[in-house]
């Protein structure tokens, strides 16, 4: 296999798709092409050489999924420097500690989001641009962000007075083991954790879909996860872009009733996706088909069946655009249920595993040899081992090392020593077996930490510290309760009795705590209810609680 660089597929890919649409925000009129998107990468290049943006600089973007988004996030990592995209779900005291942890030297930032987290400061930063529109936003006394801002056309077209062509598109050669993006992940305790990744580890996965995705020049894709996480960016993003593809960022929360409209007018080549849209799908519309009398009885007619699953089938791809190769899983687990039924419709979907610290993927199967409640065939640039005595058939934790795996945790020494074995694997924190074929299946979550049905890893330990300081509450657990997260709190009644609360007082105080506590956690954390108990929670001899009984 060649020996890729990040920054060559990037050039490689503009200069080859120079003419072709690149990215569209889904719902405007307006498409840039990879010739609009590599002229408005050069006009940042020129900004971040006129302020003396260094490649050991760090750039931080924060907004939602657009054009732009993507333009300043591929500016950055083609000039070298480094990347640090915020999920805007973080809340504002989160987004003000990455932008800080990070040492970022400048923010892209959507503005209303730079208005919840500028009285706080953060002041190490140099300037805040608008990702929108590349209006100055803040900069230091020292600083002439704004007189570069303004002369940015006259700059380009100085540099380029013949104008500017493909052979102008020259991204900077960097060594392969270099920083090039900065994740934050939440973390188990305090603030969140920085995942170095570096280019070698977003070819690993770039390459890897190139052989098994099969994308082709001008093919279509509607773009609905968060593009500051790790499985968005990499495959509705970056493996798209490298293809010559166009890209339709939909900017809005991915519900089924906007995703099938939005498939219906885009035809996307390649469905990129969270079990949760697909078990909303079944939910909504094959379950009420399904579940009719007649159609469960003729279902158990032979020859019948064939012909009813074939109908239900192409009525679920009609709903996904009609025009897609596969339809891709991950980030969280598929029900099985749902999986079950896709696979004996014949429903082209393929499903995947991996983290954030493997840029992302570690193991992935084509719908056309996927192993039913697998979660794919390890990579081949990556190896998976299971810490058990007999890792065909006894659960151990799944450890992984390879060309995707992560440099370590920034400025987190004794995480990122926690975070591998001593002899140099990465320990996912995921329990599973594997097969003989190097299949993996998951079996459990060590540790306490929460998946998301979409895709999001939630930490309870961090939620119930800030829960814990609030009125009336002695201990608390959150767990998941049919896909929302529900806080168990044994509450203070003998100082609610004391300031003679009655029982309803004290249910408004707990609605309240709620709505305190949801202000402060990212959207995907905000619990969805506190539900009082009445007694304490049991506890092992060390005192903690036994999470396990309450799950």
């Amino acid at each position: 296999m060649k020996d890729w660089i990040f920054t060559a597929l990037c050039e490689q890919s503009f200069k080859e798709h120079f003419a072709l649409p690149a990215l569209s925000d889904y719902g405007t009129e307006k498409v840039y092409t990879y010739e609009d998107v590599a002229k408005e990468i050069a006009k940042l290049h020129i900004l971040f050489e006129e302020c003396h943006i260094g490649q050991d600089d760090k750039i931080a973007l924060i907004g939602k999924n657009t054009s732009r988004w993507c333009i300043t996030y591929l500016a950055i990592v083609t000039y070298g420097a480094i990347a640090v995209p915020i999920l805007q779900d973080f809340s504002a005291d989160n987004i003000r500690h990455i932008v800080e942890h990070s040492d970022a030297s400048l923010l892209f930032s959507s503005t209303s989001i730079w208005q919840d987290i500028q009285p706080y400061g953060p002041e190490a930063l140099r300037g805040v641009i608008s990702i929108s529109h590349s209006a100055l936003l803040y900069q230091q006394e020292k600083e002439h962000f704004d007189q570069l801002l303004q002369s940015l056309d006259e700059k380009f077209a100085q540099r380029y007075p013949q104008g500017f062509t493909a052979e102008d598109i020259r991204y900077v050669r960097l060594p392969k083991d270099k920083l090039t993006i900065i994740n934050y992940t939440s973390g188990t305790t305090g603030f969140t954790k920085g995942v170095m990744i570096t280019g070698d580890n977003l070819v690993g996965n770039l390459i890897f879909a190139r052989y098994t995705m099969d994308l082709r020049r001008a093919d279509k894709l509607v773009s609905m996860l968060p593009l500051a996480h790790a499985y968005g960016s990499a495959f509705e993003f970056l493996y798209p872009l490298m293809e010559g593809c166009l890209v339709y960022l939909l900017g809005k929360t991915p519900s089924p009733k906007i995703l099938i409209k939005a498939f219906g007018d885009v035809h996307p080549r390649l469905i990129i996706a969270v079990p949760l849209v697909l078990e909303k799908i079944y939910k909504n519309m094959l379950l009420p088909v399904i579940g009719k009398k007649m159609v469960r009885l003729a279902l158990k007619i032979p020859g019948l069946s064939d012909v009813l699953y074939k109908q239900i089938r192409n009525k679920l791809v009609n709903a996904f655009g009609g025009n897609f190769i596969q339809v891709v899983a991950g980030g969280a687990p598929l029900n099985s249920e749902v999986e079950d039924f896709l696979l004996k419709i014949k429903f082209p979907v393929s499903v995947g595993y991996g983290m954030t610290e493997c840029a992302p993927l570690i193991s992935f199967s084509l719908y056309t040899n996927y192993i039913s409640h697998s979660v794919g065939k390890v990579l081949p640039c990556i190896q998976v081992r299971i810490d058990s005595v007999d890792p065909f058939h006894i659960p151990g934790e799944i450890q992984v090392k390879g060309q995707n795996v992560m440099t370590g945790y920034y400025k987190n020494e004794k995480a990122t020593r926690d975070a591998f074995t001593e002899d140099g694997w990465l320990k996912t924190g995921d329990l599973g077996t594997i097969d003989k074929d190097n299949n993996v299946y998951i079996r459990g979550r060590s540790k306490n930490m929460i998946l998301s049905a979409s895709g999001q890893n939630i930490y309870p330990e961090e939620i119930e510290a800030k829960l814990d300081n609030l009125p009336y509450v002695i201990e608390c657990l959150v767990v998941e309760q049919k896909n929302r997260l529900v806080a168990l709190v044994y509450p203070n009644r003998d100082a609610a009795q004391a300031a003679g609360l009655s029982k309803s007082d004290l249910e408004k105080i707990m609605h309240q705590n709620k709505e305190t506590l949801n202000g402060t956690v990212a959207s995907f954390e905000k619990i969805a209810e506190i539900q009082l108990v009445d007694s304490e929670f049991e506890k092992t001899p060390k005192k903690s609680i036994k999470r396990y009984l309450y799950q």
